[in-house]
């Protein structure tokens, strides 16, 4: 697990690899990652923007932004938290994603939170820090 935290938001991923959904021959891999959001703070803050860049084991790159996550603007309020799962098709077989979300309080403060970076794993290619 990776995690991260930014004023009181705390943010954990946990990426695994989906072999029944990857296929190496054709240089298609997929993974599947779990995140939770906690808000430790004492502010109300709502998820509002996403922001994502990915860059596989060949150094190829691509950002991904857009409102929300999963098609939700979750609001947490303090002590609450929010889970999902999503994921991520490589041309590789390893790479590393890291991002942030944008969030805003009640007043209308908007700012970022740091998404941890995290590794990309296949079993297709040996383990080495990305």
């Amino acid at each position: 697990m990776y995690t991260a935290e930014t004023r009181s938001i705390r943010v954990t991923v946990e990426p695994v690899y989906l072999e029944d959904q990857s296929s190496p021959s054709d240089s298609h891999y997929v993974w599947a990652y779990h995140v939770r959001i906690e808000n430790m703070g004492q502010q109300t803050v709502q998820l509002r923007q996403r922001h994502w860049k990915i860059t596989d084991s060949l150094g190829r790159r691509q950002e991904v932004r857009g409102p929300g996550v999963v098609g939700q603007e979750p609001i947490l309020s303090p002590g609450e938290s929010f889970e999902y799962t999503s994921g991520t098709p490589l041309n590789a077989p390893s790479g590393i994603m890291v991002g942030s979300y944008e969030m805003e309080t009640i007043d209308g403060d908007r700012f970022d939170v740091a998404i941890p970076a995290f590794s990309l794993d296949s079993p297709h290619e040996p383990a080495r820090v990305n």
